[in-house]
């Protein structure tokens, strides 16, 4: 028996599967694809993930293959300058299409040891006191203590395990693929910055790879599996948006997708939980869709493990759904108000210039910037910093995310008269100072957001409690939030 089997090889399922072996969990991943996919469905990851990479130690490698961007015009596309300031070191995003991406994440689970299997179709899942059962297409079964659906928006997890999956329907699909084109650079540059003043969903540019990606609106709304997209389908809607289809040839794929929205009723039954598109989609506005499952997966993956490894204190597991489905459905609207502004309609376009005219207010553009990246995040466990992510401070003896790497909770004490005695086996006691820190001393949770802040060593107990379990010395206080 497995500690955990972690279905869908994606960004969520890779990076859920690192997290949990930093903390020695034995950990499976099923993916029923015999070979990770080619389709580019996304481009980048925003600040935050930029973070958790760097937290993780990842974040030069992605560096490696990637482009750093300016922040602005992720908001509905609406051109703006980033804001003045950022309370972060990544003020950028960074280009990336996501199979560089999940091959990345995938290296790195395998260097820290999970176990990926390809062409492992999950067809039944059942579950009991004990743990979960896994039956696959060849009539095989494997068991773990607890099972994670990362498996896409068309989960199979979330369908076996009867999650609703209530929302919207897709109102509007869009074609996608990679593939040449004959008109030259100069001139296909200038025709797509016309089109798209007007059609966000349109554009045309360079994949990489010797190849164009291509993206424009679908004249249909059709499931991309029953009806598979083709070149034809392509050209038509070029010469319907934009009089051309610049001599489009020789694909090397061919996608579609569509804006529906939706978001699971719960993030888990029993043993069974649910992260990334199994728990959510929504239109691509905004290019969040990837960066919310692979935060989905920094907020489960300690907290399985610490209730795996026995320290977990009660009802930890469930804050998982309690802190990340409020950003989802906070995403969810963003994107449903993204959707909207792109409209070419007479009344979405006069929005439009109104939302334009307001993000000129620093403090506006600063707002969304912040909610796209997704750095205002807070989770509501407690006033001011509490609840919040600490950005890359600077210690006296380096940087605060170095000493993250491992995955343990993190105790940064200023003045040096406070204690971790009976959770120095979860929690890491860093005795320093920083200028950006106001506070005597913090407690960072192993997702990098503050637990606690103060000087007071029975209000750190408590909160050591609350979030670590209890002391292996001596009686730990009373739980409390």
């Amino acid at each position: 028996m497995s500690d955990v089997i972690v279905v869908g090889a994606g960004p969520t399922g890779l990076m859920l599967a690192g997290e949990l072996r930093l903390h020695g969990v034995d950990v499976v991943v099923l993916d029923k694809a015999e070979q990770p996919t080619p389709f580019v469905r996304a481009l980048g990851i925003h600040v935050r993930s930029i973070e958790i990479m760097e937290q993780r130690g990842l974040l030069d490698r992605f560096l490696a293959h990637g482009r750093k961007y300016p922040l602005g015009g992720f908001f509905a596309g609406i051109s703006k300058p980033a804001p003045t300031y950022l309370d972060t070191e990544h003020g950028y995003v960074l280009g990336i299409p996501q199979p560089e991406i999940d091959r990345i994440l995938a290296e790195h689970a395998i260097e820290v040891g999970a176990d990926i299997r390809r062409g492992k179709r999950v067809v039944a899942v059942r579950q009991d006191h004990n743990g979960a059962t896994a039956e696959l297409d060849d009539g095989t079964t494997l068991q773990a203590r607890y099972l994670v659906g990362c498996d896409g928006g068309r989960s199979t997890v979330r369908k076996l395990i009867d999650v609703g999956f209530p929302g919207e329907p897709s109102t509007a699909d869009t074609l996608i693929g990679e593939m040449d084109v004959t008109m030259p650079a100069d001139e296909l540059a200038a025709v797509v910055a016309k089109i798209r003043e007007t059609h966000k969903r349109f554009g045309i540019g360079p994949a990489g790879n010797g190849a164009h990606r291509v993206v424009v609106p679908a004249a249909d709304i059709a499931d991309g599996r029953a009806v598979p997209t083709t070149l034809d389908d392509i050209k038509q809607q070029l010469r319907v948006i934009a009089g051309t289809d610049f001599g489009v040839h020789s694909p090397r794929w061919l996608s579609r997708f569509g804006d529906a929205t939706r978001l699971a009723d719960h993030y888990r039954r029993g043993r069974v939980f649910l992260a990334g598109d199994a728990a959510h989609i929504h239109p691509p506005m905004g290019g969040q869709g990837l960066n919310l499952g692979v935060q989905d997966a920094f907020n489960l993956g300690w907290k399985l493990a610490a209730e795996i490894n026995g320290w977990a204190p009660e009802s930890l597991l469930d804050t998982y759904e309690s802190e990340r489905r409020p950003v989802a459905s906070d995403v969810l609207d963003n994107t449903r108000a993204q959707a909207e502004l792109i409209s070419t309609a007479a009344g979405p376009q006069a929005v439009r210039r109104l939302i334009s005219e307001l993000m000129d207010f620093d403090d506006v553009n600063r707002y969304l910037t912040e909610k796209i990246t997704a750095i205002s995040i807070r989770y509501d466990f407690g006033d001011d910093l509490l609840g919040r992510r600490l950005k890359n401070i600077a210690l006296t003896r380096g940087n605060l995310y170095d000493l993250m790497h491992s995955g343990r909770g993190l105790l940064i004490d200023q003045g040096g008269q406070l204690s971790v005695d009976g959770w120095n086996d979860r929690v890491d006691h860093i005795v320093d100072t920083s200028t950006e820190l106001d506070a005597p001393a913090v407690l960072l949770r192993p997702d990098g957001h503050v637990a606690w802040a103060g000087d007071e060593q029975s209000e750190l107990d408590t909160r050591l409690n609350r979030w670590f379990g209890r002391s292996t010395t001596r009686k730990s206080p009373p739980s409390s939030q």
